[in-house]
């Protein structure tokens, strides 16, 4: 004998309780899960080598921690040292896009108010100094060859704008680029003062 439903009556008429309303919302693409999945092992993998360095945390960890069978890893990664590599692109290309910005904007020709910029983005973006210098000299092999790429990337980028500058067209090529080199190197040092002094 089937068993009748209770229909609530409002003054919009009657409601059944069983009856659902429809989910409108657009279900997620494949490439859309996928690429979620990929960004939330990258910040596993940052999370987690915060307290034992890139060296000291495992395939299998990063997967349970995002949530990820460990053999679904190998979809979005050939292994842990290219999450390592991929941290360090995008960490740098976050660092030279915040050096563009800089020097598009006239105001900050002065040291005081370039150093303001420095302190705000070490501020800002925190993980991402603290894993490039904390993995800059130490730790898994690939990710110091990384950082060395991509370092020289930067001073070529830096020489070339230094190059445009008034009064430094007489400068050698090799002048430039030990300038450059000089300028990254410091801003470097700075930032790890920044960090090991809790400014950030």
């Amino acid at each position: 004998m089937p068993v009748p439903t209770l229909d609530v009556v409002t003054k919009a008429g009657p409601v059944n309780p069983e009856r659902r309303e429809p989910d409108n919302r657009e279900p997620e693409s494949r490439a859309a899960k996928k690429e979620r999945t990929r960004q939330a092992l990258l910040d596993t993998a940052m999370d987690l080598s915060a307290d034992r360095g890139f060296a000291g945390i495992s395939l299998r960890e990063v997967a349970r921690e995002a949530g990820i069978v460990p053999t679904a890893f190998y979809r979005h990664f050939a292994s842990l040292e290219d999450v390592g590599v991929v941290l360090v692109e995008e960490s740098m290309r976050m660092l030279r896009q915040m050096l563009r910005d800089a020097r598009r904007n006239p105001s900050t020709k002065d040291a005081a108010t370039s150093l303001g910029i420095l302190v705000r983005q070490v501020h800002t973006h925190e993980r991402q100094f603290r894993f490039l210098c904390r993995e800059r000299y130490s730790g898994v092999s690939e990710v110091r060859r990384a950082i060395a790429t991509e370092m020289r990337l930067f001073v070529s980028e830096l020489t070339i704008d230094l190059s445009r500058i008034a009064g430094l067209e007489s400068w050698s090529s090799d002048d430039l680029e030990m300038a450059a080199d000089l300028i990254v190197s410091t801003m470097f040092s700075a930032v790890v003062e920044l960090l090991d002094a809790g400014t950030a």
